[in-house]
């Protein structure tokens, strides 16, 4: 008989599968499209910094299609 579900090993999706995690590819491509390819940083805390700031616009101003064209934080609030 085969192996029982609960001691099935986690499974990772596989290196250069993006199809196989599109939710962080997807949130890779935003992040290197709106910033991280535009801007030449000095240091990592320049870029933690402004990584930190874009986050909180990203999830508190800026209004996203996929979700009705609200932002993250409303949809929470909206879920709560």
């Amino acid at each position: 008989m085969g192996r029982d579900a609960r001691h099935r090993p986690p499974t990772h999706p596989q290196p250069g599968k993006p199809q196989q995690n599109a939710y962080v590819e997807r949130y890779n491509r935003t992040v290197r499209h709106e910033w991280l390819g535009q801007i030449l940083f000095e240091t990592i805390a320049e870029v933690q910094d402004h990584a930190t700031e874009w986050l909180w616009t990203y999830n508190n101003d800026r209004p996203n299609m996929g979700i009705g064209g609200i932002t993250p934080a409303q949809k929470l609030k909206l879920a709560a």
